[in-house]
């Protein structure tokens, strides 16, 4: 066994993958309770998420014709643009046909089959799961699922060596104390010290991370201070367009970063976010979204303050040298859904230093 912690499921990264490609209907076929939590969040981002509610029943005969009745039913209810069938832990194990069940439903929306379960050791199988169907019906490129494998691989590797898998169990932590932090960086700000304030978020996370730098720019609106941002246009369509609702939010009130990648890219972006460092003499740097990307080597010498919103981070982040760790909690919920920054407690914070 690699991990004695919890970690995110194959079949939950199927349903944010589904959202990524702009499905609207994703049906689970399995128990009604199989990703409850998160069947719920997508809900609240615009994506209904249905189920065929299996129960001891089909566990025995089988869950084919449920199947064909949602299908049908979806179709009808909401009409949408683009529908996923979403397979569980029941249906892989009574091997249920899902590409049969969608031609048997005869229905006209396109749609796609995902074989995945719960039982696979990281969550990028449910992503990989999710995006060869839908190469395969051409709502994505060849070109683009390689990309895709690539980032997948790049962010696994990234995780195993600095992050919440890089051991067997870390034990959760809320960080250090922000007004404290908050303090010490426009202390720096302040004195004219040089910084650069980076954003290298997971998707969506962005909408929150990006109200961090926006903050210390209103509470030091004339710093020696660079902003970077990983909002480049490009990946899954909701990817690109939560990248351009952000830079253009972040630009509204009065930062216009240097883009470095694009907001799939967090895993692979480490080692050219390191290079950008490198190239001034900095003295401070604030990296929000998902820090342990740049490795260590590159961060030697600099008075660090960073941000995750994972609680199983900070002693990984400690551990790099980073002086200033924080977490914003339920940041993830906090920004499924929305279509503008959203406000960030140490945004709050750093604003209230003046």
């Amino acid at each position: 066994m690699d991990y004695i912690q919890p970690r995110p499921s194959s079949i939950v990264a199927a349903l944010y993958t589904a959202r990524d490609l702009g499905v609207d209907v994703a049906i689970l076929h399995g128990p009604s309770g199989c990703s409850f939590k998160h069947a719920r969040l997508l809900e609240e981002d615009g994506m209904r998420v249905l189920t065929t509610s299996l129960a001891d029943n089909e566990f025995i005969f089988g869950g084919h014709d449920p199947l064909v009745r949602v299908l049908r039913h979806a179709e009808k209810e909401f009409s949408p643009r683009r529908m996923a069938v979403v397979g569980t832990c029941v249906a892989m194990i009574i091997g249920e046909d899902l590409p049969s069940a969608i031609l048997d439903a005869g229905i006209k929306t396109p749609a796609i089959a995902v074989d995945i379960h719960a039982g696979f050791r990281e969550n990028i199988d449910g992503v990989l799961a999710t995006l060869e169907p839908a190469a395969d019906a051409g709502w994505i490129s060849a070109d683009e699922l390689e990309r895709q494998r690539s980032l997948l691989a790049k962010a696994n590797e990234v995780e195993r060596l600095r992050g919440a898998a890089s051991r067997t169990y870390i034990e959760p932590s809320r960080g250090d104390l922000k007004h404290l932090a908050a303090q010490r960086l426009v202390e720096l700000a302040d004195s004219g010290a040089t910084g650069v304030a980076i954003m290298n978020a997971k998707k969506e996370t962005a909408y929150m991370f990006a109200d961090e730098l926006i903050a210390l720019h209103d509470a030091c609106p004339d710093a020696a201070i660079t902003y970077v941002a990983n909002l480049d246009d490009r990946g899954l369509p909701k990817v690109r367009e939560d990248a351009g609702r952000i830079l253009k939010g972040m630009r509204e009130q009065g930062v216009d970063p240097e883009l470095l990648g694009a907001l799939d890219e967090y895993g692979a972006n480490g080692p050219a976010i390191g290079e950008r460092l490198r190239e001034t003499n900095l003295d401070f740097a604030l990296i929000v979204g998902v820090p342990h990307a740049v490795p260590p080597e590159y961060t030697e010498g600099i008075e660090v303050f960073s941000i995750t919103n994972g609680p199983r981070q900070v002693e990984p982040l400690r551990e790099m040298g980073h002086r200033h760790v924080m977490v914003e909690i339920d940041l993830h919920p906090k920004t499924l859904g929305v279509r503008d920054i959203v406000a960030s407690e140490f945004g709050a914070v750093l604003r209230s230093m003046r």
